[in-house]
């Protein structure tokens, strides 16, 4: 079995004072791994090689300052997401404001505070592992959403391109950026059910059988019970959601519970009108590819009876966003 090893967060600290550095060494080094440096151009050195957790920030150094060195590392990839507190014995509001803007997450004045020290590094730690957890819950879920590719004619860019779509038609709906994002990320566990269907029917060449279409209409259901119970995530909710009702009609029609209008989630309404309309505008091995103009067609077509007919409209509205993001995630040939 293997082993997993947990270390201690690391903490680059940078002062060019170094009974400073022996203060915080003593203060923080029995619950965290310290890196220190003497100036700028050694803390930046470090933050690239070491990827601290954490970064503890001297203002006033020679050479670069704290806020030119906090500036910097907002400008690398590689280190813009480590957390910086200013330790600095600066009070006035114009430098802390200059300190937020250059991208610090907090400020400790000097003399430094035990007590107050440890909290605030605590608590940064803690919000970096969250994010870190929710990385993680949104790496699953599009693995996940993946693997239902392997049980289908669909290729990897159309959970890409429909999972975008949702996000734009989201926020031209009105949903808030937060509700839009989390929507992106749980659009692609929509078809996560076919995995427990039989390949003999999801991988044949020719049209269904009407028992085999009648055991393919189960597959929201089957992925509502992968998705399973979701806790306190509302992304797992909304993929669940998304999953279960994303082949609804707006007129009543659609399955698994054929609910009307309103009755479908808002989340299903929006995946329902994206995947549809890559599908259309996709080539597959049994289809070509519709032209945009007989798929907008279509859409009109099936206001009030597939789709909301408000989702329609703003479909139309942002066709201009919905092509530049097909043209970002095209099929490989």
């Amino acid at each position: 079995m293997l082993e997993i090893e947990i270390n201690k967060p690391t903490l680059l600290v940078v002062d060019d004072e170094p009974v400073n550095l022996r203060v915080l060494k003593q203060l923080l080094s029995s619950d965290y791994q310290l890196i220190f440096a003497r100036n700028g151009e050694e803390a930046l050195k470090l933050a690239e090689t070491r990827q601290p957790n954490l970064i503890l920030l001297d203002v006033m150094m020679p050479g670069l300052t704290g806020f030119e060195v906090c500036r910097q590392l907002k400008q690398k990839a590689s280190t813009k997401q480590i957390p910086v507190i200013f330790v600095t014995a600066l009070t006035d509001e114009h430098e802390e404001t200059e300190g937020f803007d250059a991208g610090a997450v907090d400020y400790i004045t000097k003399p430094i505070s035990p007590a107050i020290v440890k909290a605030r590094v605590k608590t940064h730690l803690s919000l970096v592992q969250a994010d870190e957890l929710l990385d993680s819950r949104l790496q699953i879920v599009q693995r996940l959403g993946r693997a239902a590719e392997y049980k289908d004619n669909e290729t990897g860019m159309h959970v890409m391109r429909m999972s975008h779509f949702a996000r734009e038609l989201a926020l031209a709906y009105g949903l808030s950026a937060k509700q839009a994002e989390i929507l992106l990320h749980a659009a692609p566990m929509h078809d996560i059910g076919k995995i427990g269907i039989a390949d003999s029917i999801m991988l044949k060449p020719g049209k269904l059988t009407d028992e085999e279409f009648a055991t393919m209409k189960h597959h929201p259901e089957i992925g509502a019970e992968i998705i399973g119970d979701c806790g306190d995530s509302l992304l797992l909710k909304v993929a669940k959601s998304v999953s279960l009702t994303h082949h609804e009609k707006w007129d009543g029609t659609g399955y698994p519970k054929g609910l009307v209008g309103e009755d479908i989630p808002i989340e299903g309404r929006i995946c329902a009108i994206a995947d549809v309309f890559d599908a259309l505008t996709s080539k597959r091995p049994y289809k070509d590819a519709w032209s945009i103009e007989k798929t907008v067609e279509f859409l009109q077509s099936q206001k009030g009876k597939h789709f909301e007919p408000r989702l329609v409209d703003l479909m139309i509205e942002i066709m201009p966003k919905i092509l530049d993001i097909k043209a970002t995630f095209k099929d490989e040939d």
